[in-house]
């Protein structure tokens, strides 16, 4: 059973409900927003998301409106 949690990732908290593909694209817009990006101000790699739509830059202190999961 365990070794199931590991091939779903972050989705494995769903456990067998919602199915494959539903949980697929969920880890993909996941992974997406839990990476750092890249801040628009200094450039650098430290932007997080804090909340829905807000981000904070790590480097420069900056905390700024985007896209809700990932900036582009």
């Amino acid at each position: 059973m365990a070794s199931k949690l590991k091939k779903i990732k972050s989705a494995g908290r769903f456990g067998a409900r919602y199915g494959k593909r539903v949980k697929s694209k969920l880890i993909a817009v996941e992974t997406k927003q839990r990476i750092k990006q890249k801040c628009p101000f200094c450039e650098k790699t430290g932007v997080k998301r804090v909340s829905k739509g807000i981000w904070q830059c790590k480097k420069c202190g900056k905390k700024f409106a985007h896209d809700a999961y990932y900036i582009k």
